[in-house]
């Protein structure tokens, strides 16, 4: 077994390993780096590869770093090996291949795992997942060497319904079967779902609610079908299972790490142990609207906490205040935006404006006179501002009734809150 040494071990290659690495250097030029990943793709913005799929997208322009990144930074990359086992008492990480790595400090950037539910038939040839380039490379080369005519997407969250709408531009009679009773349910109120199910049937996709799949049927090893749980059968030749992720978790539990959905961590990232930390999707940190730690799977996010973790890696003291959910989708050419909480408590007041051809549509969420929540559907110029202002957890009550007026903008709003556009730290409008 052989053993190399190094003062950074980032275990991930995505936005918040790429964040964290860059922001290592920016404070420490010399120190020794690694990054360890089972992927052997280059960092690649992953929102992309069902517009590379489709052919919108040209694949070089799925990386977002020069391919010299690595190089530039000084950094040792392991790609496309799997690290199996982290002993934080030895400071060591093991990969799959048998090569030790000895740590000063370690990043966990693990990212997710999709779920794949336990269906008989899930094994054929042509089921897939969709989370990153390789199951897109699949899905692309499987497409192109069989007989596809029909797809079934199972999921109709933030991952299904983007790849329904790549199936659909390929010329595939494509089906999306979700479970609860709308789509994108944890991204969008009801009249949002409502409207961006409308856009997805406009673009000749098939929208079943309600349902679940129960089995899968195949023939000389291909999946030929999706039976659902009213009978009825589905012919596909390809099936993508996009039900949902779940924070990869595996290497913390066994190394004793504390976990609960995702690693749990503290407000400068680190996790149980003091030498290691946690970011993006894997991590667990605090959410300043629900006052609890949870895990959030956006972009945004995993590149804030990646670059505070990789700050106090290097000795900065850097305190991180927090993220809220935000999810920014079109669907089908249909722009959809939300911000915060889309369910919040009961005693939420809600401010609502939809426009006159009903192509647009705004409603917020106001908790003891703070926005808490929004959605925008169609007409999301605003957005910005309505995030600045739920990030502030500013009190509205004497210009609430503005804000959902057509015309809303900067000037719309009382001059202290101007000022704290302009001065304060972290608003983005």
């Amino acid at each position: 077994m052989s053993e190399h040494t190094y003062d950074y071990v980032i275990l991930g290659n995505s936005t918040a390993a790429i964040a964290a690495m860059e922001a290592i250097r920016e404070k420490d030029a010399q120190g020794s780096m690694a990054i360890v990943s089972d992927q052997m793709a280059h960092c690649y913005c992953s929102p992309l590869i069902t517009y590379v799929l489709c052919g919108k997208v040209p694949e070089e322009r799925l990386n977002y770093r020069p391919r010299d990144v690595y190089r530039q930074l000084q950094v040792t990359t392991y790609l496309g090996r799997a690290a199996t086992r982290l002993d934080p008492a030895a400071h060591t990480v093991t990969l799959a291949d048998g090569v030790e790595l000895r740590y000063g400090k370690l990043l966990l950037a693990t990212g997710g795992t999709p779920i794949v539910p336990d269906l008989p038939g899930v094994d054929l040839q042509g089921v897939f997942t969709f989370t990153r380039y390789e199951d897109m490379a699949r899905v692309r080369e499987f497409i192109n060497s069989h007989k596809v005519r029909q797809a079934v997407v199972v999921g109709a969250g933030m991952i299904g319904v983007k790849v329904a709408e790549a199936f659909a531009t390929l010329g595939l009679e494509t089906t999306v079967v979700e479970l609860r009773d709308r789509v994108l349910a944890l991204a969008l109120d009801e009249t949002g779902s409502e409207m961006a199910e409308q856009a997805l049937e406009d673009h000749r996709v098939r929208v079943i609610t309600s349902s679940a799949v129960t089995s899968l049927g195949g023939s000389n090893g291909l999946v030929q079908s999706v039976t659902l749980d009213s009978g009825s059968r589905l012919p596909a030749q390809v099936v993508v299972m996009a039900v949902g992720v779940r924070p990869n978790i595996k290497l913390a539990q066994q190394a004793g790490l504390g976990v609960n959905r995702g690693v749990l961590v503290d407000d400068h990232l680190r996790t149980s142990d003091p030498y290691i930390y946690a970011a993006g999707d894997v991590a667990e940190a605090y959410d300043p609207l629900t006052g609890e730690p949870r895990p959030l799977a956006i972009w945004p996010a995993a590149y804030l906490q990646g670059e505070i973790a990789g700050r106090n890696m290097a000795g900065t003291d850097v305190t991180y205040e927090g993220s809220i959910a935000m999810n920014s989708i079109q669907v089908c050419g249909l722009p959809t935006i939300s911000v915060g909480l889309v369910e919040p408590p009961g005693r939420a007041e809600v401010l609502e404006y939809r426009s006159a051809d009903g192509k647009s549509y705004r409603r917020m969420f106001l908790v003891n006179d703070r926005i808490v929540g929004a959605v925008f559907v169609g007409d999301v110029d605003r957005a910005g501002i309505i995030t600045g202002l739920i990030r502030s957890q500013m009190d509205v009550s004497s210009f609430k009734e503005k804000l959902i007026q057509r015309d809303l903008g900067l000037l719309s709003l009382p001059k202290q809150y101007r000022k704290h556009i302009v001065m304060g730290p972290g608003i983005e409008v």
